[in-house]
């Protein structure tokens, strides 16, 4: 399931944080790569622990668990203290598969990577090339979205960014680990919460309703990890 979250961040707050990325000490992207992600990339990034991206990674926490359509798909359990890259230059990542299992940088616990996400900081017009190409079940998708917006996909697929040929283009990444760890389950948890939330704004005193709501509960009891 890929799914586009509008809106994490307002324009104004989109601006400032772009305007302090502009003025950050970035690293070589290649330091929290595994082995093979290394050689296939070209970016920059702001190591784990800096200032700047704990202030912004702080910040996108506190959205992401008071969205509900992140709630909703992703499920989640654990989340890893999102990063901050930046392309320019040519800037790239070649096809690869993220690594099952992170580490945080200082910590003892590990989340496995159930969940991908990208959230942009620059708006397309600002920068050519740059696009997160996608492949999986739902076929080859290439996303460049609006400052501010969130795409979330499986941590299984083969996805890449293609080279910036034009401007810069800043976002931040993270994983997530789900409470229900296949995608599938996931995807039909989430389409019967839509249904469930549709039907109590239409038809709020339907009894099915209740039937409903509790098969989704017992489809969740079923496949949660805890």
């Amino acid at each position: 399931m890929l799914l586009h979250i509008p809106g994490l961040f307002e324009k104004d707050e989109v601006r400032r944080i772009r305007e302090a990325l502009e003025q950050a000490d970035w690293a070589d992207g290649r330091i929290t790569a595994g082995y093979q992600s290394a050689k296939a990339k070209h970016n920059l990034q702001l190591p784990e622990g800096h200032p700047l991206a704990k202030e912004i990674g702080a910040a996108m926490l506190e959205r992401l668990w008071k969205n509900p359509l992140f709630m909703s798909a992703a499920l989640p359990h654990k989340v890893f203290p999102p990063l901050l890259n930046c392309y320019t230059a040519g800037g790239s990542f070649d096809f690869h598969i993220d690594n099952a299992v992170r580490q945080p940088k200082g910590s003892i616990e590990r989340v496995r990577t159930d969940l991908s996400a990208t959230l942009f900081f620059s708006e397309p017009e600002d920068y050519d090339g740059g696009e997160l190409e996608i492949q999986d079940t739902f076929g080859t998708q290439r996303v460049k979205l609006p400052a501010g917006d969130m795409v979330l996909y499986p941590g299984t697929s083969l996805h890449k960014v293609n080279a910036v040929t034009r401007g810069t283009r800043l976002a931040s990444f993270f994983w997530t680990q789900s409470l229900v760890r296949e995608d599938s389950q996931r995807a039909l948890l989430f389409e019967m919460d839509g249904a469930i939330q549709q039907l109590t704004r239409d038809v709020p005193d339907h009894p099915s309703l209740i039937r409903l709501t509790g098969t989704y509960h017992n489809l969740l009891r079923r496949w949660v990890e805890v």
